[in-house]
């Protein structure tokens, strides 16, 4: 756990550092003001995308290190080369290039998907899934990881983050720049103390529904992947592998960033379900049940 809040520290202190550095570069050469809605433009949709398409351009390193996963290059039993074999029958049918195929050492039944493109991603399943399901619940839950990728769900949730993140940025600063003039504000008209204790809490509110609105796509994508996963592996398979999830169904132990594209992810009630990036599995079994007949394996529809 220590490892992991470790990387995720430096990463994103890393990550702080270069648009901070690209910042520097935009005002010294170009000339670009942060005291003017242009300029705050500019700066907003630096740090707002610039920090999602870099976390996304990481994305397979940082989840092969915070999980401890291992890639499998050359299959060394039976198992690792039905894995292999599997995701590249799926990734064929889906018409995606060959992901990186690997297993992370979890109790948990769960596997994720990441990457920063449809032809450059890895597919990862816990060693608590290889133990508690059967070929066919597996196969199934490999679909609809493979469907997430087909989808080009991390590009969108990427691009879905960065204007979220860009509106946050802006509106917190307009904003503030509104309620302190109205407070007085700074003798000299430059912003004072109480303006950036402003922008920090209009962050936090903003910030707050802008996560209910990703967090609402996220759900919204979770249903198209076991849709996806139906289709390639079988609505039977897809069903049978989403109840043996609500058997053991519990708080997820992937790291945060890959944690939308598991196949299992925490339950919430009430006001704390708009923070879930997964719906009910409950939620997931039905639609695939009243689903249209045509889900019947072999073949999937992108998007």
């Amino acid at each position: 756990m220590f490892k992991r809040i470790a990387l995720f520290l430096a990463t994103n202190l890393a990550v702080l550092a270069l648009l901070s550095i690209v910042m520097a570069v935009l005002q010294g050469v170009f000339g670009i003001r942060l005291n003017n809605t242009g300029g705050l433009l500019v700066m907003a949709t630096v740090f707002g995308f610039g920090g999602s398409f870099i976390s996304l351009a990481m994305s397979k390193w940082l989840a092969k290190r915070s999980t401890g996963a291992y890639v499998i290059e050359q299959p060394r039993n039976e198992t690792e080369r039905w894995l292999v074999d599997t995701v590249r029958r799926q990734a064929q049918a889906a018409g995606i290039g060959m992901p990186e195929v690997a297993i992370y050492d979890a109790p948990e039944i769960n596997a994720f998907a990441t990457g920063a493109s449809r032809n450059n991603a890895l597919v990862a399943v816990s060693t608590g899934l290889m133990r508690s399901m059967d070929r066919d619940e597996a196969e199934a839950v490999l679909a609809h990881e493979v469907s997430h990728v087909a989808n080009g769900d991390m590009v969108t949730m990427a691009l879905v983050q960065g204007v979220l993140n860009t509106f946050v940025i802006v509106l917190a600063r307009l904003v503030g720049r509104v309620i302190d003039g109205y407070l007085g504000g700074s003798r000299d008209g430059a912003p004072g103390l109480g303006y950036y204790v402003i922008v920090f809490a209009l962050d936090m509110v903003f910030g707050l529904f802008a996560s209910m609105i990703a967090m609402s796509f996220s759900r919204y994508r979770e249903f198209h992947a076991d849709a996806g996963g139906a289709r390639l592996a079988g609505r039977q398979k897809m069903i049978a592998a989403l109840q043996r999830l609500s058997q053991t169904y519990g708080e997820s132990t992937l790291p945060k960033q890959v944690q939308a594209f598991g196949i299992s992810g925490a339950v919430g009630h009430g006001l704390s379900k708009l923070m879930r990036s997964h719906p009910p599995l409950e939620e997931r079994i039905a639609a695939l049940k009243n689903a249209p007949q045509e889900y019947s394996g072999g073949r999937v529809v992108t998007r």
